[in-house]
This record gives C-alpha cells, sequence and structure tokens, in this order.
C-alpha cells in the first residue's frame, strides 16, 4: 500500500542509513519531497517497508545525457530515491514501487521514466534492469555534490 504519511517517513529516514549521513538522503531530502507531495511509502499491516521520491525534476546532469526518449521535459518523471528496508528485500517491493512509479508517470502524460544509481549498487541495477530500464550512459556523478561516483548509471524506461 502506498500512501505519503510524514509520521512513517520520518520513521525509515531514522532507521535506515543508504549512503553518506548527513550528506544524501537527509531528513531535509525528505522532508521537502513530503513537502513537495513527491514522497511516497510502500507499507504492510502499518510496517513502513519502503519508500520512493518521484517527480519532474530532473537533475543537471541529465542535459548532458543522450536519452532514447525523445520528449520535453514536462513529459518525464524522476525516480530520485527508491529504497526498500534491507530485512524486506526480495519480497518485490522494489519492483511494486516501480510499478505504482510508472502508473503515476502515464497517469501524468509521461512518455519517459528516468533515474540514476551508481554502478556499484549491483542489487538497484538488477531491479531496475527487472523492470525494463535501459543503462542509457555511464559517467561520473558526484551524489549530493559531495560523494563521487565514478561509474554512475543514467537509466530509463519509455511509457
Amino acid at each position: 500500500m502506498l500512501t505519503t504519511n510524514i509520521f512513517n517517513m520520518k520513521l525509515i529516514i531514522r532507521r535506515i542509513q543508504y549512503f553518506k549521513k548527513g550528506v544524501y538522503p537527509t531528513r531535509a531530502d525528505a522532508e521537502r519531497a513530503i513537502g513537495a507531495g513527491a514522497m511516497f511509502i510502500y507499507e504492510e499491516n502499518g510496517l513502513l517497508c519502503g519508500s520512493l521520491i518521484l517527480d519532474k525534476k530532473q537533475p543537471v546532469e541529465y542535459a548532458n545525457i543522450l536519452w532514447k526518449a525523445d520528449c520535453a521535459e514536462r513529459e518525464v518523471m524522476v525516480i530520485h530515491l527508491l529504497m526498500v528496508r534491507p530485512q524486506m528485500s526480495g519480497r518485490g517491493i522494489g519492483s511494486a514501487l516501480i510499478k505504482y512509479a510508472v502508473e503515476f508517470a502515464r497517469n501524468d502524460g509521461c512518455k519517459a521514466l528516468r533515474l540514476d544509481t551508481g554502478g556499484q549498487n549491483i542489487p538497484a541495477v538488477a531491479l531496475y534492469e527487472k523492470n525494463e530500464f535501459d543503462i542509457i550512459m555511464r559517467a561520473p556523478k558526484k551524489v549530493g555534490d559531495v560523494i563521487a561516483h565514478e561509474n554512475h548509471l543514467f537509466l530509463e524506461r519509455g511509457l
């Protein structure tokens, strides 16, 4: 079940750290997304299992990518952060969040869904490829303007 419950989102930010604490993602990132209506969470029986930040704001690096889908900015939805509680991995929650993002984007008139991730994040890359995303380009990127990824992947799924 996907909701935008701010109380539960605060719990996941406190309990799960995936990147670099204080750099990305931060509580402020989550609060901005919640305030903008871009944060979605997945719950099962009242337990927060995963979350997703989804909007039409493309990171500046996306302007240099030769995307497959030829579409206007308003026709692109971006997954900024997809997280699944580690003890819940392998249960299809990541795929359910992506399915939700696909339907949300389609309902908003989008022609493409884009995201980026570190090339070292093998489980995430496998999840995205399983869910019909294509790797469009590999390039360096600084996540949160601090964490250097030399093999950063830029992915896209046509809608």
